[in-house]
């Protein structure tokens, strides 16, 4: 919520220094008991505690709860919630890339490829016709929808394959599979989002017609070109520097956040998509850069990554949309179930068979199930509702994102316990 003060015009932010000292104590309160129980909560208490957690205590002291923290008048929430969004996504995809062996995406491209292509595909039009049918909008509002879920989250995702209870129970190639799906798949749904915004606002034929060079031209051209660009001369010169003793610890630590951020302001100001730049600059750094420095650079990182996902969430808690989720009746909570249950799961076991290391349907149904849904989908969410007007985009996304919080929350670690009990027995 301090990164939300940041971002506030100079009028307002006086108008809320009188809070200051508030948003201060419970954010510190919320980042130092997660700290130190996190561990405890996810192996013992049975759920994933940040996203979750941080979701609960949004409702909490937000205006439902007990009032603590109200966001000041003149403030947008879905714009606050947006941008926030989108750094911390950019922070988490950077973080996914440092994490993955180098030559990893080159040895893994076809399995990448297919979940990232026919994959996000068919996530992509079950989730659109799952919101068609259960909530009753128009079909290219159902298909906005639908986009706006399809990205796996990758900062839920991280807390799953990440940690001691992970590492002990999911082989290390599926943790690695369902990283590098989550920090490429958020930047590659923006054609999807982009095509649904087209289509919701103009006739299709002239959606299509404007969608296909766009899309090549904003949202892989100048992303791949840019972060490729980017990333690489970072990594070199930062591999130089570090050869010739030239930079020092402070500065080498912080270059991947500001690379980050740079990329992101760099491909946005071109009107490209920032998140594919960042996780592609963030990939070409990690093939050019010093692997010493890596190591440390991802830990700055991942702390980044936690202080900036905090406030999304506890955000996402304090404006969750009761009243408009409480007007779907019982076509939300069908709506919820649709998508957990036909957006991914179908996909990866009909697909898993050409992915590496899916080798066996006990590995299709733990990576079919776990695609959570996130911090990304309520950027796309935010940001397709302001771009269309259809508020309905946020009242569903949000529903849906709730959703996973709490269902993969609450399976996650038993399912991990599962896998690795099944696992050893095939052994």
């Amino acid at each position: 919520m301090s990164v939300v003060v940041l971002l506030a015009p100079a009028s307002l932010l006086q108008s809320s220094m009188p809070d200051l000292n508030v948003v201060v104590l419970l954010f510190g309160s919320l980042t130092l008991v997660l700290s130190l129980f996190s561990g405890f909560l996810k192996e013992r208490i049975y759920v994933v505690t940040d996203p979750l957690v941080a979701t609960l205590f949004g409702v909490v002291i937000g205006p439902v709860g007990l009032g603590l923290l109200v966001l000041p008048a003149g403030w947008e929430p879905l714009i606050v919630v947006e941008q926030i969004a989108r750094l911390t996504v950019a922070l988490a995809v950077t973080s996914i890339a440092l994490r993955l062996p180098q030559s990893y995406v080159r040895r893994r491209a076809r399995s990448l490829a297919v979940l990232l292509v026919p994959g996000m595909t068919a996530m992509w039009l079950l989730s659109g016709l799952s919101a068609y049918v259960a909530i009753g909008v128009s079909f290219w509002t159902a298909m906005l929808i639908g986009a706006v879920v399809t990205p796996t989250d990758p900062v839920i995702a991280n807390t799953i394959v990440t940690g001691r209870l992970a590492e002990a129970n999911i082989p290390d190639g599926v943790r690695r599979l369902v990283s590098g799906e989550s920090g490429a798949n958020d930047g590659l749904a923006a054609p999807f989002v982009h095509l649904g915004i087209l289509a919701v606002l103009h006739p299709f034929g002239a959606a299509l017609a404007e969608w296909v060079p766009t899309t090549f031209v904003r949202e892989l051209a100048i992303p791949i070109a840019v972060g490729a660009g980017v990333g690489t001369a970072a990594g070199v010169v930062e591999r130089w520097t570090s050869e010739q003793q030239l930079a020092d610890e402070t500065s080498v630590l912080t270059v991947t956040v500001a690379l980050t951020f740079a990329v992101l302001g760099a491909v946005t100001v071109l009107d490209g998509g920032g998140i594919l730049g960042v996780f592609v600059a963030a990939l070409a750094y990690n093939w050019c850069a010093d692997p010493t420095d890596e190591a440390r650079e991802q830990q700055v990182t991942e702390v980044f990554n936690r202080l900036f996902s905090y406030p999304v969430f506890v955000l996402f808690g304090m404006e969750i949309p009761w009243r408009e989720w409480t007007a779907l009746g019982w076509r939300g909570p069908a709506l919820v179930v649709a998508v957990l249950l036909v957006r991914r799961l179908p996909m990866v076991l009909a697909l898993g068979p050409r992915i590496h290391p899916l080798d066996t349907r006990r590995s299709r149904l733990f990576v079919g199930w776990f695609g959570p849904i996130g911090i990304a989908a309520l950027y796309y969410a935010t940001l397709a509702a302001r771009e269309t007007g259809a508020e309905v985009v946020w009242v569903a996304g949000s529903l849906v994102v709730a959703g996973s919080l709490l269902v993969h929350g609450i399976s996650a670690t038993p399912l991990t316990r599962w896998y690795g009990e099944r696992d050893a027995d095939a052994r």
